[in-house]
């Protein structure tokens, strides 16, 4: 089973880079409602788009969630 999205978005954090994946692993990490136990794209894309407390460009996402899927 592949870990969850937001697991290995934590391995992508670093507070000093501006990559679009270490600052949404800084986003998600200080998001008490970020769905951490899926690796479902939709689950996650709809959060960003409808309930997250941050915005972030979805079109980064999409290229993150590449890199996820290739890990």
């Amino acid at each position: 089973m592949r870990k969850s999205f937001y697991t290995w978005l934590m391995t992508q954090r670093n507070p000093k880079s501006q990559e679009p994946a270490a600052l949404l692993a800084d986003l998600a990490f200080n998001d008490s409602t970020f769905p951490k136990h899926t690796d479902n794209f939709e689950e996650v894309s709809r959060y960003l788009e409808d309930y997250a407390s941050f915005s972030f460009n979805l079109g980064d996402f999409d290229k993150i969630w590449e890199d996820y899927l290739a890990h």
